[in-house]
């Protein structure tokens, strides 16, 4: 081996033990803040939807923006039925011989319903469309599957984001491949007349998602990256409670928060809403074997008596409500 190739080497395997070492750090981070931080909603007021398996026909699969990759499916049921912030499982085929055993969770970013055809002009399937990057096996598989293969989706899933009535504004804040979990709060606002601001988080510029998809809905865009300083936590509450000074109708507090993304952006959120005097409602992402609460294994963070099981994400979330605790 030659010395430029161990050389390499070591600053390949030096990266990895760094983007390690940091991961672990913000994984550290985000239990701390979520520690206290959330609880189990009240009762919903309607029913859920009943999830269907279905198999979907893959209409597009392509990258978008910098890191992560858009995947539509035809499935007029889920699309018709699926409630903001829920999810769907997704089997992922084999793929060079790997075999991939457990689905993966993934948020609905948007969804479509299907328009009926007439004689002259045939109709076409509902869609839902979903966000990824690329960060494993499962999803390395994923990508390889191409358009007009199908997937079996299971969803959709859990509980989602709700408005309350008589809500006139909103916040959305997500980060990362979280702005898919609360696009779809986005779509229902838009539908509802709520007066909404979306903070879109990311490291760069050129990895954000979803700014197309809010000018579509009409939804005012704040942009905060680590690149530049504005995703710094105390950076990004300060500039909120300056956008929401209330110096213009426009500019009054939202009547609502709703976050998805890494847990000390649940926790902002639930310290803006204790300062606006408003509920704030955090999307949590985990692990999940089966996604219907059989195998009991996505616990959520919530504090619970020893002697009882807690509350679980893919059942009882994953949109959580978040409040400061009192001490």
């Amino acid at each position: 081996m030659s010395i430029d190739t161990l050389d390499e080497r070591r600053t390949a395997d030096a990266a990895r033990r760094a983007a390690a070492a940091q991961a672990r750090v913000c994984a550290e981070a985000d239990a701390a803040a979520l520690d206290g931080l959330i609880s189990v909603r009240p009762r919903q007021a309607g029913p859920r939807p009943q999830p269907v398996w279905d198999d979907a026909e893959v209409l597009v699969h392509e990258p978008v923006g910098e890191r992560y990759r858009r995947l539509v499916l035809a499935s007029s049921t889920i699309a018709h039925t699926a409630q903001a912030g829920q999810f769907v499982m997704l089997t992922v085929p084999p793929s060079g011989g790997d075999r991939i055993l457990l689905p993966r969770p993934m948020a609905i970013h948007r969804r479509r319903a299907a328009i009926a055809g007439t004689p002259e002009r045939p109709g076409t399937p509902g869609t839902i469309e979903l966000i990824y990057g690329i960060v494993g096996r499962g999803t390395r598989a994923l990508a390889a599957v191409a358009v007009g293969a199908t997937l079996q989706v299971t969803g959709p899933l859990g509980r989602g984001f709700e408005f309350a009535a008589g809500a006139a504004s909103a916040l959305l804040i997500g980060r990362g491949v979280g702005i898919c979990g609360v696009m779809g709060a986005a779509e229902d606002a838009a539908a509802l007349g709520i007066r909404t601001t979306m903070v879109l988080s990311g490291q760069r510029p050129e990895q954000l998602l979803g700014r197309a998809d809010c000018a579509e809905l009409g939804v005012r865009v704040l942009e905060a990256t680590d690149r530049d300083g504005s995703s710094a936590l105390t950076t990004l509450a300060a500039r909120l409670r300056d956008h929401f000074d209330a110096s213009t109708p426009e500019r009054t507090p939202p009547d609502v928060v709703m976050v998805c993304g890494a847990g000390v952006l649940a926790r902002l959120a639930a310290e803006l809403g204790a300062f606006w005097g408003v509920p704030v409602q955090a999307s949590l992402e985990a692990h999940m074997a089966c996604g219907l609460g059989y195998c009991h294994g996505c616990a959520a963070p919530v504090r619970t008596d020893a002697s009882v099981e807690g509350p679980l994400v893919c059942a009882d979330g994953p949109v959580f409500d978040a409040r400061i605790p009192i001490v």
